[in-house]
């Protein structure tokens, strides 16, 4: 009898110490669950924005891009048209040279004898203040 309660002691004893293991087991395996589901949230969290920001840098360069497309089309428009312009331009400039040098030939001397008149204005108000 003292074997059978001996015996019977020790599967009680196993049947807990497993029901006690496998609580131990369920608990840990629950505690790693939870941690590598933590650590697949931030994975996929940080994933999500370094995408963002990759998303985010290829618009910024395609606007960029479409600027910079719209800014050498609109040169490449605008440049004959400049030219032109300066063509232009340079043959007003030649045409109005002639007219120019006749204007100064003419207003020269008028320049110089309105200059000669402040002249002699300046040198006969010296002749007019008293003496220092």
């Amino acid at each position: 009898m003292k074997f059978s309660l001996i015996a019977a002691l020790v599967v009680v004893l196993a049947v807990a110490h497993d029901s006690v293991a496998m609580s131990l087991v369920k608990r840990d395996v629950q505690a790693e669950v939870d941690r590598m589901t933590r650590i697949l949230n931030e994975m996929s969290a940080s994933f999500s924005s370094a995408t963002q920001e990759l998303m985010d840098k290829v618009k910024a360069l395609e606007v960029t891009n479409t600027a910079q497309t719209y800014m050498d089309g609109s040169k490449a428009q605008i440049q004959p048209l400049l030219e032109k312009v300066q063509a232009e331009a340079a043959k007003l400039q030649e045409q109005v040279k002639p007219f120019v040098t006749d204007i100064e030939d003419q207003v020269k001397p008028l320049t110089d004898t309105f200059g000669q008149f402040l002249q002699q204005v300046v040198e006969q108000t010296k002749t007019l203040l008293p003496s220092q």
